[in-house]
């Protein structure tokens, strides 16, 4: 990989930043899901932000992204990944990778289980796969996944 990246919590001012790069990278996906609204795609990450879960990406410095790690409120021992987004110009240059091998990691270590949704059709589902997650379910926009601890992952 080409960048140095680190991880830091993030804080209530980073909730404008991390709206701004979901509209950016969701754009495409919602689009041809004929369902992308402007002013909700930034919306609906405010009204679920919660710092508290959040990782701010930073890749060379730089803001580059972000994930959430939030614990399940059905899995005793589960969590949910979420708002898991990479500046364009970052993807496919396998710092997403890393950013998840990191997370899935800690999950392991704790035994624990990781669900998350993907959009239909979205190429981030690829990555998931390689990282162990399989379909639990699905519905015409979204593709709800699992992963157990200890799945196999690069």
């Amino acid at each position: 990989m080409e960048h140095s990246w680190t991880m830091r919590p993030a804080g209530p001012a980073d909730v404008e930043p991390i709206a701004e790069l979901r509209a950016v990278v969701m754009r495409p996906d919602l689009e041809r899901l004929g369902r992308y609204d402007e002013h909700r795609v930034r919306q609906r990450l405010r009204d679920g932000f919660s710092a508290r879960h959040t990782s701010v990406i930073e890749a060379d410095g730089a803001f580059a992204g972000s994930v959430a790690l939030r614990p399940s409120e059905t899995d005793e021992n589960g969590h949910w990944l979420e708002h898991f987004y990479l500046a364009p110009a970052l993807q496919g240059r396998g710092l997403g990778a890393a950013v998840l091998r990191t997370l899935l990691t800690r999950t392991d270590a704790d035994d624990a289980l990781v669900r998350l949704n993907v959009l239909q059709g979205s190429p981030a589902r690829r990555l998931y796969e390689r990282h162990g997650f399989t379909v639990e379910s699905q519905d015409p926009v979204d593709v709800f996944m699992l992963r157990l601890p200890g799945a196999v992952h690069p």
